[in-house]
């Protein structure tokens, strides 16, 4: 395997770290309206990902920067191309970074009120518009013969395009919900568990169509196997829940993001960003790497770094496993 392939896996490694991780911070996000019904539920739900959000959030950045060193191409044609639809995503995600620093920090119902709208706003429209972006890249966008591309943020928002919007703004919600149960003791745990019945099922809906046209897309038999387990994951998931096995639901959850994610990827290779204007202007990741030379050195630097970020990572999910109630929330804090 050469290393413009490896790191291909790593990318895409990176990218499914990031859906995993940030998926569900999205779905508490988006949650708050649906369960919070007083300002303590909310303060528990925001408390259940409060301490891990911004670790999480940080795998998005170095998925970005290992696409800007590896794929210099791909990622000055995406991101010029994107730069709309992904600087919305940006400017969400600082939206909801604020509203979590600065919610407590006024008594004031409607201070903490307009914060709350906007870390649903800002989980819910990153949600949308990530499942846009990826599904235009597997799809594949307007490309001229110098890798430019020529559409603009209407191209975009086609049906197979908003199609992976609903999948992932679903997906996710439901992803939320069960860590919710997971993370959660009482009647919003409770309260989760009956909306993760309603909405994991219109999440299965959408999931299976997008699956089954990416398939008809880019069909291989490593795809379809992924297509598969996401699929078998999903919907065992949603049992698990039934029965009340919340750590068995959202190891299921986990593992259905990661494939479906896993699949658009293998989809799209050999390409990195397909052109629908001609074959041959298209991005791969042979036109698209880096030097030997570089990637050499990243790939050093990946086995160096990498294990040390994981086992931090599982570090500090393991200090914060603890379940958290209503009886958490210190009486008179912010």
């Amino acid at each position: 395997m050469q290393l413009n392939e490896i790191w291909f896996l790593i990318v895409g490694f990176l990218f499914i770290g990031y859906f995993v991780l940030d998926g569900f911070d999205f779905g508490v996000g988006m949650a708050l309206p649906f369960l919070g019904k007083d300002d303590i539920d909310r303060r528990v739900l925001i408390n259940s990902i409060g301490p891990v959000w911004d670790l999480n959030e940080t795998w998005v950045l170095v998925a970005g920067a290992s696409l800007f060193a590896a794929f210099p191409e791909w990622y000055a044609s995406l991101f010029s191309g994107f730069y709309l639809a992904l600087m919305l995503i940006l400017l969400a995600l600082i939206a909801r970074g604020v509203a979590f620093e600065y919610r407590g920090k006024n008594d004031s119902q409607r201070w903490r009120k307009t914060f709350d709208w906007m870390i649903v706003i800002g989980s819910a429209l990153p949600a949308l518009l990530w499942g846009v972006a990826f599904a235009n890249i597997v799809q594949g966008v307007p490309l001229n013969k110098d890798h430019v591309y020529t559409g603009n943020l209407l191209t975009l928002l086609n049906p197979y395009g908003l199609l992976g919007g609903l999948v992932t703004l679903t997906l996710f919600f439901t992803y939320g919900l069960v860590f919710i149960t997971l993370k959660t003791e009482g009647e919003i745990k409770d309260r989760a568990r009956a909306l993760v019945n309603k909405v994991g099922w219109v999440a299965t809906l959408f999931a299976a169509t997008f699956l089954l046209w990416t398939l008809w897309l880019n069909f291989n038999l490593l795809t379809l196997t992924l297509v598969a387990l996401a699929a078998l994951s999903l919907v065992s998931a949603l049992a698990m829940n039934v029965l009340k096995r919340d750590g068995y639901s959202f190891s299921l959850m986990l593992l259905t993001v990661a494939t479906a994610v896993g699949a658009l990827f293998s989809a799209l290779f050999p390409n990195v960003l397909p052109s629908t204007t001609n074959n041959a202007f298209s991005l791969t990741i042979d036109n698209a790497s880096s030097s030997q030379y570089t990637l050499t050195v990243m790939t050093w630097v990946v086995v160096i770094c990498l294990p040390l970020v994981l086992i931090y990572q599982a570090w500090t999910y393991w200090v914060f496993r603890k379940r958290i109630s209503r009886k958490s929330i210190p009486a008179g804090s912010h």
